[in-house]
Parts: structure tokens; sequence; C-alpha cells
């Protein structure tokens, strides 16, 4: 695809010009299903714990409501994403879904701060724990969260919404795990302890998942270069290129999960029609570095050299 702007050419390589990533009707119903079950069970585990007296079930329960809103944020962010593009937002409206990615990140580590400061409360005033009812409760949840996280690690792995509202559910797993362990624990030795310290493991667990899609979202949202891309060796490459005299200024940035975008300048060696060298650098681009989007903008030879003297 050609501009009619001189010295400037815009292509996307084979496919036709879309710049939202395609969003699967499939990874929404995985999630919906998974937030049925998570608002569901919340609602048990946290009466289950509050009898039982167990921080284990009762942290688990309060990280199953943040994630059961952090689903439905999830949810809410698939229908946006799927808005027709306007005049106003050229790349539609799929960076929704990062920000909802974000929000999930953010609420877990909130969710893991407030584990660990309860724990802390309970080792110091250890408190009776009902260990029979608090092992039926935690076992139950497991199952649920075993079926979660398989219907969600079955889907995009590209996804980043998905990947949130999986690890979310994976926090659950272990919050289950944990609270299963405290109860048998609890009703082999009478260590009420144990409720506590497996509820600061699992939170500990958690932290660094949590991190890591906070981060990743924070590069998307400042478009930082995506994670693999080396500015310097990629317009080395595109100097080496048949026709291309020299390369410069390359920017490359992460539109969506599964769509990166950059731009570059370029200017043709004698006798080369600038006109070739749009696809030439997309083909470099796509094939070499999975950057699928690309605008080009040609300029005479040795005007990359003068702007860096």
């Amino acid at each position: 695809m050609m501009s009619s702007e001189p010295g400037h050419a815009h292509s996307d390589g084979d496919h036709d010009h879309q710049h939202g990533a395609e969003v699967t009707q499939s990874n929404e119903r995985r999630i919906r299903l998974v937030f049925i079950l998570t608002a569901g069970y919340a609602l048990v585990q946290a009466i289950g714990g509050w009898l039982a007296g167990s921080l284990a079930l009762i942290a688990d329960a309060g990280h199953m409501v943040s994630d059961s809103a952090a689903l439905l944020l999830a949810l809410v962010a698939y229908r946006v994403a799927r808005w027709p593009i306007d005049a106003q937002r050229t790349y539609g409206f799929h960076r929704v879904r990062v920000l909802a990615a974000l929000a999930n990140g953010a609420t877990l580590l909130l969710l893991v701060a407030w584990i660990a400061w309860e724990a802390v409360q309970r080792i110091n005033q250890p408190a009776e724990i009902l260990a029979g009812p608090m092992l039926v409760v935690a076992t139950i949840g497991l199952v649920v969260n075993l079926i979660g996280a398989y219907a969600l690690w079955s889907g995009d792995s590209g996804d980043s919404n998905l990947r949130g509202a999986l690890l979310h559910v994976v926090g659950d797993l272990l919050g289950s795990v944990g609270a299963i362990v405290a109860a048998i624990g609890i009703m082999l030795t009478g260590w009420s302890v144990l409720d506590p310290l497996l509820s600061v493991l699992v939170a500990g667990l958690v932290i660094r998942s949590a991190w890591g899609l906070v981060s990743d979202s924070i590069r998307v949202l400042l478009q930082a270069t995506p994670k693999g891309i080396v500015a310097d060796e990629i317009e080395a490459g595109l100097q080496n290129l048949p026709g291309i005299a020299e390369a410069g200024h390359f920017h490359a940035w992460t539109l969506t999960d599964e769509s990166i975008v950059a731009t570059v300048h370029v200017s043709p060696k004698e006798g080369i029609d600038p006109l070739t060298l749009p696809s030439v650098v997309a083909s470099f681009l796509k094939e070499g570095h999975g950057i699928d989007h690309v605008t080009v903008q040609v300029d005479p030879r040795g005007a990359l050299l003068a702007r860096h003297a």
C-alpha cells in the first residue's frame, strides 16, 4: 500500500489494511465460563472460611472476588475491542485489552499485600481453626480452579487479557493448594499457625507473575521497543539489503498483543527505483522479526548521514 505523500510509503505486507488485532470469540467464551465458576465459588469459600476461621480460605475467597471483578473487566474489554475503527481512533479500541490486563495485575498486587498483612496479624495472634470444614471447602475450590485454569490455558497464549485472567486463576489454584496443605497440617499437628504461614507462601508465588503482567502492560502503553527487537541490528540488516544505501530512524512498538508496528527511513542506491524499497523493507521485517505493519520513508541518498553528522 502506497501513500500519496512524496518520499513516504506505507506497507502492510500481504494482508489487508487492518490495524486492530482479531478478538476471538473463543477467548471471550473461556473467560465467561471461568467468571461464572469463580464468582459462584467465591461466595461458598468466603462463608466456609468464616465458619472455619481460616485465613487461607478467607484470603483465597478475597482473591476470587477480585478475580471475578477482573474477569468481568476482561469481558467488557473484549466487547469494547470489537467496536469499529472511526476517524478519531484509527487504530481501534484494542488497547482496552491492555488496560484491562494492567488493572488485573494491579489488583493482584494489592490483594497480595492484604494477604501478607492479615497473615502477620494471625501469626502474632493465632486463632482457632476448624480443619475439617477447611479441607472440604479447599478441595472443592481446587477442582473449580483446575477447570478454570485448563479452560484459559488452552486458549490463545498471545492474548495478554487472557493471560491476565489465567494468572488470577492460577493464583486461586495455589491458594486452594495452600489451604489444603494447611488443613491437613493442622489436623495432624494442631498448629494453627500453619494457616497464615502458607497464606504468605501463596502470596509470594503470586506476586512474581502479577508484577510480570503489570510491567509488560506498562511497556506496551509506553510504546517501548518490543522484547527481541534491537533497533541498531535491524538498521544494519536493512542497510545490507539490495538496493538500500542507508537505513536509520527505526522505531517499533507493540500495538496489540498480536501486532508490532514500526517506522523507518531508508535511502536508495544509485539507479534504484525508490518505490520498490517499501515492499523490500516490509518483507525483511515481517519474515525476520515478525513486524507486520511498517511505514517506510524514502529519503534522498546522503540525507540520513547528514542528519547524523
